[in-house]
């Protein structure tokens, strides 16, 4: 690799390195605060949920039971959907979050593997070389 892009990777990667505990740290706060609104906003609507069920409940005491059952189900079933939507969510963002922290950190492995190949393809030039010298050198003294 050239030496000025090696030395840009290479800042770029210590720069990632002092920072990435602060963006981690961030994350998680984060996540908790988004969850914290989530239950906030679940806890209103079961409450809103049970405001209604009882109104319902005391409305409906000459229908059928089975018509005051499926108007309770109904609104639950709408939060249990909503709930899986958000477990849906959660995974693409955990995964996406993983992707942008290996990404950098496959990107030095790489660096460093390749300058390794590199390492070990010019010692083995090199070798070829010094053996082609000896035939050589051989073949002019017989």
């Amino acid at each position: 690799m050239k030496p000025k892009l090696l030395n840009v990777l290479t800042v770029c990667l210590v720069t990632f390195a002092v920072v990435s505990p602060g963006l981690v740290v961030l994350n998680f706060v984060w996540e908790k605060h988004i969850e914290f609104v989530k239950t906030q906003k679940l806890l209103y609507e079961v409450s809103k949920l049970n405001a209604t069920d009882t109104s319902i409940s005391i409305s409906n005491i000459n229908q059928n039971s089975s018509q005051a059952l499926f108007a309770r189900k109904s609104p639950t079933c709408q939060i249990f959907n909503q709930m899986l939507a958000n477990i849906e969510h959660y995974k693409i963002l955990i995964i996406f979050q993983w992707l942008i922290i290996l990404t950098p950190a496959m990107i030095g492995l790489g660096i460093v593997i390749y300058d390794k190949y590199l390492i070990y393809r010019a010692s083995l030039l090199q070798a070829q070389i010094e053996m082609l010298e000896r035939l050589w050198q051989q073949s002019i003294e017989q």
